[in-house]
C-alpha cells in the first residue's frame, strides 16, 4: 500500500506543472491587474518554455497543443492561435535544449525573448488575418516586455520546485 502511495505522489508531483497549465488555460486566468493595465504577462509560455527546456518528459508538445486548444475554446478565439503560438514557443525551447551544452538562467533568459517574439508575432499575425477582434500592439508590448521580465522569478521558483520533488522522484 505503501508503495502505491509512493507511486502516486510522485505522479502528482511531475504532472504539477501540467494541471497547472491546463488550470490557466481553463480558468480564463489573465494575468492583468486593474490597477495597471499596462502591467500582463502570459505565465503560459514561461511554464511552456520552461519545462519543454529542462524536462520535457513533464510537458510534451500534444499536451501544449491541447492546453492552446482548450484556451481558444474557453477565450472564445480562432481556434489554434493560442495553439500554434504555445507550439512555436516550445519549438524554441527545445532547440534551445538540443542546441546548448550547458543551460543557465542567463542563457534561458536571452532565448526566452526570441521565444516571446516568435510566440506573439504569430498571435497578432493569426488575430489580425483570421478575427475581427481588436488587439494593439501597444498591449501586445507590454505583455512581451512583463513576461520577459518576470521569466526569472519564476525561472528560480520552478527550478527550486525541480530540484525539491522531481529531482527526488528519479533518485
Amino acid at each position: 500500500m505503501a508503495i502505491i502511495f509512493k507511486g502516486f505522489k510522485e505522479t502528482i508531483f511531475r504532472t504539477l506543472p501540467l494541471i497547472v497549465l491546463f488550470y490557466i488555460c481553463i480558468s480564463e486566468f489573465h494575468t492583468q491587474f486593474f490597477y495597471w493595465k499596462i502591467f500582463s504577462f502570459n505565465l503560459q509560455f514561461i511554464i511552456i518554455y520552461y519545462w519543454i527546456l529542462r524536462d520535457p518528459s513533464i510537458l510534451g508538445y500534444g499536451f501544449v497543443f491541447l492546453a492552446g486548444l482548450t484556451n481558444d475554446v474557453v477565450l472564445n478565439l480562432p481556434l489554434g492561435t493560442s495553439a500554434l503560438s504555445y507550439l512555436f514557443v516550445s519549438l524554441v525551447a527545445a532547440y534551445v535544449r538540443n542546441a546548448t551544452v550547458r543551460s543557465s538562467l542567463f542563457t534561458d533568459w536571452f532565448t526566452f525573448i526570441i521565444a516571446i517574439l516568435i510566440g506573439n508575432f504569430l498571435y497578432y499575425f493569426l488575430m489580425n488575418n483570421f478575427s475581427d477582434l481588436g488587439l494593439s500592439y501597444t498591449d501586445l508590448f507590454y505583455n512581451s516586455l512583463f513576461t520577459f521580465i518576470l521569466f526569472p522569478a519564476f525561472w528560480l521558483i520552478f527550478d527550486i520546485y525541480k530540484k525539491i520533488f522531481i529531482s527526488r522522484v528519479n533518485d
